[in-house]
């Protein structure tokens, strides 16, 4: 398998309420919530980068098309880190998605490695972390 990712999909309670907080909380393109027209159709799609899309879907279509019933949440199963190139943005960023709605986890603040982060779930308890990592190009 080429590692290669496409989509990441978000299971989440409020198809509606989630669009909002990262459409217009966030301001992540997207052309709306399409295919509400199937019974577990409904989804929300956002471009991330070229090649990489975030996809928002209910968590019972989820559970319908996987055959899995849902469990308990671990929201320390996965983090989605967001780089970027200065402390200042990662303040900037953690305060929209504040005010977009999300808890914050742990404010932003110097790292260990020399860099600055913080962390924040979305209304669905994903966790994000923003990070400033000034050694990234050396990974």
């Amino acid at each position: 398998m080429h590692a290669h990712l496409s989509v990441i999909t978000l299971a989440v309670k409020d198809l509606a309420a989630s669009f909002a907080f990262y459409h217009e909380g966030l301001g992540f393109p997207s052309k709306g919530i399409m295919g509400t027209e199937f019974e577990y159709g409904a989804v929300a799609f956002f471009e991330l980068q070229h090649g990489l899309k975030l996809a928002l879907w209910p968590q019972d279509s989820l559970s319908h098309d996987t055959g899995l019933s849902p469990s308990a949440f671990c929201p320390i199963q996965m983090t989605l880190g967001h780089n970027v190139n200065s402390p200042d943005v990662v303040d900037e960023i953690m305060q929209q998605a504040q005010l977009a709605g999300a808890k914050e986890i742990k404010p932003a603040q110097p790292t260990f490695y020399g860099g600055y982060a913080g962390y924040f779930q979305d209304l669905d308890g994903h966790l994000w972390e923003i990070v400033y990592n000034p050694h990234l190009d050396l990974i």
